[in-house]
């Protein structure tokens, strides 16, 4: 629950900056006329992500055992590949997010109403479907459907009560640091996805050493206990995993957290000869 609560928050406020910069910008400009265009493209993304998520769900419930196990490993590796690549893209676009859509918004506002609700469409929905999928391959692992449901459910309202606190200027939030620990929080997730990932091809014959166990912390984790809950569902820690699910965790996680907490150095110009 709490891994969809920070899926739901984390692209949430993406998603909720988006349109509180491209309200703010038709608000500032006196052009309120093109507010309906917007929430028209929002409610297309919308409606086109939660569609995407029943297909997904739709489609693992009837598959056979091996070719569901095979679907489920690919929804989680490809959602490791966009949660990467999302984090990464957010931490050097974050400073420029605002002045790049408001430019294309008024590049849209001189082509036509049309424009204006391709590009809120546009804006919503890539973080609509990165969020579908990164609901279902962490959902995966749940023993109850109803609570990642809830989790990404709450994280959405969290992320929509956030955007309009910053849009209404009741508050202020500090959203390099946000980003940053949300994102190192989902390199994390993002290790167990891909973790369950490795586990799902080991189950439909794909990848061998199902039986082989890394090590075995069934007499420290006990599976009845909240901790072990919260562990397994928010990191995907399991007593007896495999070699090859540990092997596969260290090798993503441990780069990629060394490239994402690498500072990032700002490019000096070259000094003029003397």
């Amino acid at each position: 629950m709490f891994a969809s609560y920070l899926i739901g928050l984390r692209e949430g406020l993406e998603a909720t900056l988006v349109v509180s910069i491209l309200v703010a910008f038709l608000v500032k400009s006196d052009r309120r006329a093109k507010l309906p265009l917007v929430w028209t493209g929002v409610a297309a993304a919308v409606a086109i992500s939660i569609g995407f998520g029943a297909l997904l769900s739709f489609t693992a419930a009837r598959l056979q055992y091996e070719h569901q196990e095979l679907f489920e490993a690919v929804a989680s590796i490809s959602a490791t590949v966009f949660v990467t690549w999302m984090i990464f893209w957010m931490r050097g676009a974050a400073r420029r997010i605002s002045a790049d859509l408001k430019a294309r918004l008024g590049e849209a506002l001189e082509v036509g109403s049309v424009a204006v609700a391709v590009m809120a469409f546009l804006s919503v929905i890539r973080e609509g479907l990165e969020t579908s999928l990164l609901f279902f391959a962490s959902a995966q692992g749940a023993a109850a459907t109803a609570s990642p449901l809830i989790g990404i459910s709450l994280g959405v309202l969290t992320s929509i009560v956030i955007g309009w606190g910053l849009y209404a200027s009741a508050i202020r939030v500090n959203l390099t640091r946000f980003f940053t620990w949300t994102g190192l929080l989902l390199v994390l997730v993002a290790g167990g996805i891909l973790k369950y990932g490795v586990h799902d091809l080991q189950e439909a014959g794909v990848l061998p050493g199902l039986t082989s166990q890394a090590f075995d912390l069934s007499g420290v984790l006990d599976p009845g206990a909240w901790y072990s809950a919260l562990l397994a569902g928010m990191f995907n820690i399991t007593p007896q995993p495999t070699v090859l699910e540990v092997a596969a965790w260290a090798v993503y996680v441990v780069p990629v957290l060394f490239l994402f907490l690498r500072p990032v150095t700002a490019k000096v110009a070259p000094q003029p000869a003397s």
